[in-house]
């Protein structure tokens, strides 16, 4: 009888045990269903959610030794179109490689979509309210816009140049990414707080470079991790600019420099406060230092590879020197518009190189799209690296091939302008060049005889190319970098040459780098 009641018991157990296994088999099977199908007020893009909790992250950040698009988008667009849904980092998210949409999407900032960052990014550049991004967007205008730089700042920027150049020149060879890097964070530093952190015992220029690889990492937080270290290094630097901070509103002195702009305004503005203020100096170091100094790298190893396009930039800006009086007079505002191959060479560098992977907004509402429906807060990666580098809008996209863009420099030549008193409108012939088409456009316009000179816009650069965003909120920083970048080139070609030591290998891991670093041996010319 005990040897009865001891089997029923463990029968009893074995039945209790499958059918709790059923029900957590059948409670997970639902789940899993769930997280590849997520809720939708329609018919969402197609596409993979990937594995629970990490979602397609990991094929995001596989190397991929190209300048070419990384294998995730590449392969996905090939399979699901140009809007596909993924989950990346646990976060459901649309990458839509569609000009047209994403063209819509960047002008619909604060109405449909809103901007938006990953975890890592989140966390190192906080999220801001409408009101601060205004204010930080006149701030930044206000000390590093137009005005700024054809005041004072483009002299600035060549004596700058100039000296780390000159540097350069000195060493057997220079890292040009890591020492583009110092370059733009030391400069940037000197107009944020007058060089403040110059005696510091941590050098800034190092700590940023540490914080790039974190940036695109798995937001994981444990020793070890490059998630990890980039949170501690974002963390020595506040510290470091808060003290600043401290003594600074704690001095009487006066400066001409950002940060006193800013402990001027701390009454006016609820938000400025000191984490406000830190925090903002340390996202304007990173935004005016990453690009500027990845794009440097890539122009050394672009031109190094290309020679008529070298002969072709040095021509220029020789040319620039010798209509001078005295060639050792500085750059000016015109001599920095009349750039027109230098601007064309950045524009090439800036498209191949893709900084990052694209734009990431937030859906304030479901957005409907040719069918689908994106859900209202999902993430969109709008992927301008796919309009860079797609062969329908740029012929051979992995070429490097400043000359294309010319093809979108339009040439305007008034043939005829007809004036009616009545009306007081005037009818316009316009002679269009695009490479080698001509195009006769006759247009009718309430404008000024003045405003028809203007040269046109193609309108498929303005919307397939974005290295510095679009719409509203295009980067307020785009002249900044463009001037930086050209005045570097300028101090470049006409002083040095230079040659490969070694290295030179490019990774994307979405991000664009340089495993190896681009390592130059740089000499002055005699």
């Amino acid at each position: 009888m005990s040897t009865y009641l001891d089997f029923l018991s463990v029968a009893n157990m074995l039945t209790i045990g499958l059918c709790m296994g059923g029900l957590l088999a059948a409670v997970v099977a639902r789940w899993l269903r769930r997280w590849q199908n997520p809720k939708c007020n329609g018919v969402l893009p197609p596409g993979s959610m990937g594995l629970p909790f990490v979602g397609e992250t990991l094929g995001l950040i596989i190397p991929s030794a190209s300048l070419d698009l990384p294998p995730f988008i590449k392969t996905r667009i090939k399979k699901y179109g140009p809007i596909f849904r993924t989950n990346l980092a646990g976060r459901p998210m649309i990458v839509t490689a569609d000009r047209e949409f994403n063209h819509f999407l960047l002008r619909q900032d604060g109405k449909l979509v809103d901007t938006w960052s990953l975890d890592t990014f989140a966390e190192v550049f906080d999220q801001t309210t409408q009101s601060s991004r205004k204010y930080t967007r006149n701030l930044t205008l206000n000390h590093f816009g137009i005005e700024a730089l054809r005041g004072n700042l483009l002299p600035k920027m060549e004596n700058a140049i100039n000296d780390t150049l000159r540097a350069w020149s000195s060493q057997e060879s220079t890292e040009v990414k890591s020492a583009a890097i110092t370059l733009t964070i030391d400069f940037a530093s000197k107009q944020l707080f007058s060089g403040d952190l110059d005696d510091a015992p941590l050098k800034l220029s190092d700590m940023f470079n540490h914080l790039v690889d974190g940036l695109m990492s798995f937001p994981l937080n444990i020793p070890g991790t490059a998630h990890h270290k980039c949170l501690k290094v974002h963390k020595q630097v506040r510290e470091m600019m808060s003290d600043v901070l401290r003594k600074r509103r704690s001095s009487s002195e006066k400066r001409e420099d950002l940060l006193h702009h800013l402990i001027n305004d701390m009454d006016t503005g609820d938000f400025l406060s000191e984490g406000f203020i830190i925090q903002l100096m340390f996202g304007l170091l990173f935004v005016s230092s990453d690009s500027i100094s990845t794009t440097c790298a890539l122009a050394f190893k672009f031109l190094f590879e290309h020679p008529t396009v070298l002969d072709e930039l040095i021509a220029e800006h020789v040319h620039i020197l010798e209509k001078k009086e005295n060639t050792d007079s500085p750059l000016t505002w015109n001599d920095y518009k009349s750039m027109t191959f230098t601007l064309q060479v950045i524009n090439e560098v800036l498209r191949l190189g893709n900084i990052s992977p694209g734009l990431l907004r937030r859906a304030l509402q479901d957005i409907p799209i040719n069918g689908y429906t994106i859900p209202e807060g999902w993430v969109i990666l709008l992927a301008s690296a796919a309009l860079h580098l797609n062969p329908d809008e740029f012929e051979d996209p992995l070429t490097f091939n400043p000359r294309r863009w010319k093809t979108w420099q339009f040439e305007t030549r008034i043939h005829e302008i007809v004036r009616d008193t009545t009306r007081h409108e005037y009818t316009t012939r316009i002679h269009l060049k695009n490479g080698d088409k001509a195009y006769f456009y006759s247009c009718i316009r309430f404008v000024s005889i003045s405003s028809l000179t203007r040269d046109l816009n193609s309108s498929v650069v303005a919307k397939s190319f974005m290295p510095f965003g679009s719409g509203m909120k295009q980067c307020a920083g785009s002249e900044y970098s463009r001037v930086f970048l050209a005045t570097f080139l300028h101090v470049l070609v006409t002083k040095y040459r230079w040659e490969l030591v070694k290295g030179g290998k490019i990774v994307r891991a979405p991000i664009i780098r340089f495993p190896h670093g681009f390592h130059y041996k740089i000499t002055a010319k005699t």
